[in-house]
């Protein structure tokens, strides 16, 4: 009798008041990387609970979800998918683990360039060439497409929009809060998109870097700018590329290399040293995206002058 008293009081008060009981729970979703749970976030509000697959510190190329993680993924309603590679993998197991759970792929729609790579060949080319070549950001392409869409702002904001579309078919009664929120997320982001477009407006020329792990390109075909990449698919230059890459670097007076945060690579701190440079950190897949963006277009702005 309790039990019947209390729930007919709660569903008195969502009657006066105009809420469902269900309005009020919370969506348990899941995201491959970092990066994504500030979008949800920004989307859903507090309507969502985000769970990030990949840890900050996780190589996102090789990662393996550890058993609780999968335990936790038997009661999430959405994963969103962003094109990583560890999803090519798990995304049938975690599909398997959680037949109920939507699977959303953020990257629907988004039409994808190849990865950066400079042959042996191809640098002394470039470092012949590269002041009259008109070259864009896309550089030499070979293999695989470039996951890194998060790091460009017009792309992301193509995402928030999959991420509204999902967020609305599970949780109907909550769309209006879901496509307001994203419309104040997709103003913020044209915002930070003028910003970023304003730092770069000043250089007065060309912006050109080198990117130990390029994960850039995406960034850099926004705002007009060139990502020159050390790794080639992933794989460490050799011997003969190495020198090819310092006599670019030379070429073009380039004097910085961004490495992501916490790399040892001794192949950049060489080729620091062979170009007299340093190395500064550019992370791909820090937490606060925005403010993140804003920071690695300044350091890229300073390591043009």
């Amino acid at each position: 009798m309790r039990h019947f008293k209390m729930t007919a009081a709660v569903c008195l008060l969502c009657a006066i008041f105009g809420a469902d009981p269900a309005d009020s729970e919370t969506l348990s979703v899941f995201v491959s990387i970092v990066p994504q749970k500030y979008f949800v976030e920004k989307v859903g509000g507090e309507g969502v609970k985000v769970s990030v697959m990949a840890a900050p510190g996780a190589d996102v190329h090789t990662f393996e979800p550890k058993p609780k993680q999968m335990a936790e993924l038997s009661n999430a309603k959405i994963y969103f998918a962003v094109g990583i590679e560890f999803e090519n993998v798990w995304l049938k197991k975690f599909a398997g683990a959680n037949p109920q759970m939507l699977i959303v792929h953020t990257d629907k729609g988004i039409e994808k360039i190849s990865m950066q790579a400079h042959g042996a060949h191809e640098a002394h080319e470039a470092a012949a060439h590269h002041e009259n070549s008109g070259h864009g950001s896309e550089g030499h392409h070979h293999g695989s497409t470039d996951p890194h869409i998060w790091l460009s702002p017009a792309l992301v904001k193509i995402q928030a929009a999959n991420i509204r579309d999902a967020l609305v078919s599970t949780d109907p009664a909550n769309r209006k809060t879901y496509k307001t929120n994203c419309e104040q997320f997709l103003k913020e982001i044209e915002a930070l998109d003028a910003e970023i477009k304003k730092t770069f407006s000043e250089t007065g020329g060309k912006v050109r870097f080198m990117a130990f792990h390029p994960s850039w390109a995406y960034f850099a075909r926004d705002y007009g700018l060139e990502q020159i990449p050390v790794e080639i698919e992933g794989k460490n230059p050799g011997p003969a590329q190495l020198k090819d890459l310092i006599v670019l670097a030379r070429k073009l007076e380039i004097k910085t290399i961004f490495v992501p945060p916490m790399s040892v690579a001794r192949i950049a701190e060489s080729l620091a040293k062979e170009i007299g440079g340093e190395l500064v950190t550019a992370d791909p897949l820090a937490a606060d995206w925005a403010k993140n963006l804003r920071e690695t277009a300044e350091k890229f702005k300073a390591a043009s002058r």
